[in-house]
């Protein structure tokens, strides 16, 4: 086998891992979830609290007190994780040591629709 064969088979299955990891980037370009999908289940369960558009300003937001989270203020977005959003929006405001008017959205979303809403509040906060 020639030296050029050799380097070839050797070194092909570390270019292709290298380019792998390269294109996976940081956890913001990992985003699980649809955004899209998680727009249409937004606007179903949240948008009448927290707006149409993210900003806390729904309808339903008048009445309540404290007010719902601004989903566009990336400044307050960028210190949650993705887990700590899920839960609040699975198990509700009492989970987590807020305001028992946030409800439990977890006997109506999937894993899947979890994920999807994570990746729509991230957008918001872009």
């Amino acid at each position: 086998m020639s030296r050029s064969r050799r380097f070839i088979i050797c070194a092909g299955p570390v270019l292709a891992m290298a380019l792998f990891f390269s294109s996976a980037g940081d956890g913001a370009a990992q985003q699980k979830g649809d955004v899209a999908a998680g727009k249409v289940k937004y606007q179903q369960l949240c948008a009448s609290c927290h707006g149409v558009t993210g900003k806390g300003d729904g309808v339903a937001a008048k009445a309540l007190n404290p007010k719902p989270r601004n989903h566009t203020d990336a400044k307050y977005m960028k210190t949650i994780t993705d887990e700590y959003i899920a839960k609040i929006t699975k198990l509700g405001g009492v989970a987590v040591g807020k305001s028992p008017l946030m409800p439990p959205w977890g006997g109506v979303l999937s894993d899947a629709d979890l994920q999807n809403l994570v990746a729509f509040m991230r957008s918001l906060a872009k």
